[in-house]
């Protein structure tokens, strides 16, 4: 389960597998892995483990988008402000100065 960004075995087998079924007695522990769906093939811990660094990576990556959502107003008052002020007035008032804040990595 994630925390704070960082990813666990749960996490990178349910994005490598979704469909599986398994059950661990320690999720840092791929040894405890019991894995109930034949049809599926299952991960491997080393990709598992390539999957929990592409997680955590893009987590940080996408820090942006979770700031920018705190500060933006929630819908109901964007859609006032156009419709009082505009979709430009709408961008420079409100969605530019949070874009300019946290911007995206390049």
């Amino acid at each position: 389960m994630i925390e704070n960004g960082k990813h666990d075995i749960t996490d990178a087998l349910i994005s490598l597998q979704p469909e599986g079924r398994w059950s661990m007695t320690d999720v840092s522990d791929y040894s405890t892995l019991t894995w109930s769906t034949s049809e599926i093939p299952i991960p491997t811990e080393d990709e598992c483990n390539a999957e929990i660094a592409r997680l955590d990576a893009k987590w940080i990556a996408d820090e942006y988008k979770r700031q920018r959502g705190y500060e933006y107003p929630d819908f109901a008052t964007q859609l006032d402000y156009i419709y009082h002020n505009g979709v430009d007035k709408w961008k420079t008032d409100l969605i530019d100065p949070v874009k300019n804040k946290y911007p995206k990595p390049s």
